[in-house]
């Protein structure tokens, strides 16, 4: 469908200030989802389920209406890979009585390391066919509703439209931003997920008061300078963690109990297992969930992330056979930074990055790497600068970028911030 006939003229519920207004009026103090609260007195329990839950059922904040309340749910996930396997068997397992699938793969043995949902059974299969088979079999009371779809603008109104919560496994910046856009727009909690390496990230988007996605990350990174699973790899055990957390988020919005991570980052450090947060808040001036919206409509996610037409001069991606920009070793420049001999440091990471840890103290200037071509005047092109970022991926397209915009000292920081924690503060938070 086009983006008129999505949206229509004036929609009073794709409307994305209508739709927060109206959920915000409805529950001020603890938000949880209307609907299921209202399809829960028509909905009954018979005896085998009643047994089937009774662990639920005897919890006292949770007992039988709030078992009748997941039996009336609706969640769907976007993608059942290795953040949708986790969420989809623990939403089946908890009773959820309705739960949609997107998904457009087939099964991979490079999946089964991490995408529980699936066996070897399943190789070759469709994602969807495989997981449809395994939920029914751990829970044949409830309704498995799939989509054989790859997300877009054209069809993603209309797929997430009557459902209570979506929960987003997806691996693409496209895909979360239109994701969380659409939840804007309709009205629904976007519960997000994240999985790199030993890494992960969790929240809670689009409910009443709280940030979106885009109040998040304002701009998508540039293309090619975060590497996907194929090409960085993850943990078989990290989505199971950051899945499950997904759909422990999603119970508590139905239930209408606890504190979610609307307003939350969570962090996860598998390797040293340690669970952090940061305050996420919303931004008055996000575009689409801000005081002032401006984008009422979906976009072309895919130019969005790409960077088409070049939109404000941001760094392309590298090109194969490109120069490799040069570098400083975090030993050399702590040697110089030692010696009184400092640099010009310029961190291009996200706001929120910088708050887990900086070389702040050392003199460092965070400028975002999307807004650099932008405060150009505001560095010195005869000064010496080093650049970093997280691991030296986007701080390397930055240095390339700058050493083209007349700044023919720069160079990239070997291994970025990570290094430098590991070799030479190893106090320092990292991520």
């Amino acid at each position: 469908m086009s983006d008129a006939g999505a949206l229509g003229a004036d929609p009073p519920e794709r409307s994305a200030t209508q739709a927060l207004d109206r959920m915000a009026a409805e529950a001020p103090d603890r938000w949880h989802l209307p609907g299921p609260a209202r399809r829960s007195s028509s909905v009954a329990l018979g005896p085998d389920e009643i047994r089937r839950y009774v662990r639920h059922i005897s919890i006292p904040d949770l007992g039988e209406e709030g078992q009748r309340r997941l039996k009336s749910a609706r969640v769907l996930l976007i993608g059942a890979g290795g953040l949708g396997s986790p969420a989809a068997l623990y939403l089946a397992a908890a009773g959820v009585g309705r739960i949609g699938l997107v998904d457009f793969d087939d099964v991979d043995i490079t999946n089964l390391h991490r995408q529980v949902l699936h066996g070897m059974a399943g190789l070759g299969r469709s994602k969807l066919a495989s997981a449809r088979e395994r939920l029914e079999d751990l829970n044949p009371e409830i309704e498995i509703e799939t989509f054989e779809a790859r997300l877009d603008r054209e069809n993603a109104l209309d797929l997430l439209e009557g459902w209570d919560v979506v929960v987003d496994g997806s691996d693409n910046f496209p895909t979360r931003y239109l994701v969380s856009d659409a939840c804007i727009l309709l009205g629904i909690p976007d519960v997000w997920g994240a999985i790199f390496r030993f890494e992960g990230q969790a929240s809670v988007f689009g409910v009443p008061g709280g940030p979106c996605y885009r109040c998040l990350f304002p701009e998508p990174p540039p293309p090619g300078s975060v590497p996907n699973c194929a090409e960085a790899g993850v943990l078989g055990v990290l989505p199971g963690i950051l899945g499950t957390i997904q759909a422990t988020e999603a119970l508590k919005l139905i239930l209408g109990r606890g504190r979610t991570l609307a307003g939350r980052l969570l962090l996860v450090d598998a390797l040293e297992m340690r669970f952090r947060e940061l305050s996420i808040p919303a931004d008055p001036a996000c575009p689409v969930c801000g005081e002032h919206r401006t984008q009422t409509e979906l976009v072309d996610y895919e130019a969005f992330c790409e960077g088409a037409p070049a939109p404000d001069g941001v760094p392309a991606p590298v090109e194969d056979g490109a120069e490799t920009p040069p570098v400083i070793s975090v030993g050399e420049l702590n040697e110089r930074i030692e010696a009184g001999d400092v640099p010009a440091l310029l961190d291009v990471r996200e706001p929120f990055e910088w708050r887990i840890c900086s070389l702040e103290e050392q003199g460092a200037r965070l400028v975002p790497l999307a807004r650099l071509p932008g405060s150009l005047e505001e560095l010195d092109p005869e000064r010496e600068l080093v650049v970093y970022c997280h691991t030296g991926s986007r701080s390397g397209m930055a240095v390339r970028f700058l050493r083209q915009a007349g700044f023919p000292r720069a160079r990239n920081l070997a291994g970025g911030i990570q290094a430098w924690a590991e070799e030479i503060d190893p106090a320092m938070p990292t991520y």
